[in-house]
């Protein structure tokens, strides 16, 4: 038999034939006898190393944890916004209140002095005032009430355990 012309029964070492290069059908083995890639080991080559796997888990940590601090920063600066409203409202209820009783509340006891004693007089300014710091107290309080902090984060950061372990599906 010449080495260029196929063997017509297909033997196994002829040249066209047989497993040559590509290994026997069906049983994993190439001309060498060494297992192929569908061999009985498996594909070991087409896996991850532990060392890599780790990295990307790292990797994903990381990445997660710094998604979590913007989505934090995002959700905080609304939050410290309010809050800086809800305190500039208290700031003003001070000024307002200080500056009313000093100013306006001379000129209203003056005022009613004149009809009434200017002792009962004092009191009724005094009173007057400080229903209006009370009303602007009780509207800054419910600024700040307003405040919540940061619900997305907080959700967020509890499902981080179980993506941790591979149980995202509990996260759901």
């Amino acid at each position: 038999m010449t080495t260029g012309t196929p063997d017509p029964l297909g033997s196994p070492g002829a040249a066209g034939y047989g497993a040559g290069a590509a290994g026997y059908p069906g049983t994993g083995y190439t001309d060498a006898g060494t297992a192929g890639a569908a061999g009985a080991a498996g594909d070991a080559g087409d896996r991850p190393s532990i060392g890599s796997l780790l990295g990307e888990i790292t990797q994903d940590l990381s990445t997660l944890f710094r998604q979590e601090v913007e989505l934090a920063k995002v959700e905080l600066t609304d939050q410290a916004k309010k809050a800086g409203t809800g305190a500039g409202m208290f700031g003003g209820a001070a000024v307002a209140a200080n500056l009313a009783l000093v100013f306006v509340s001379v000129a209203l006891w003056w005022a009613l002095g004149a009809v009434i004693n200017r002792g009962w007089s004092a009191l009724v300014v005094a009173v007057l005032w400080g229903i209006v710091a009370l009303v602007l107290a009780k509207r800054g309080q419910a600024q700040v009430k307003q405040v919540r902090g940061a619900p997305q984060t907080a959700e967020t950061l509890k499902k981080i355990p179980n993506a941790a372990r591979g149980h995202e599906e509990k996260n759901r």
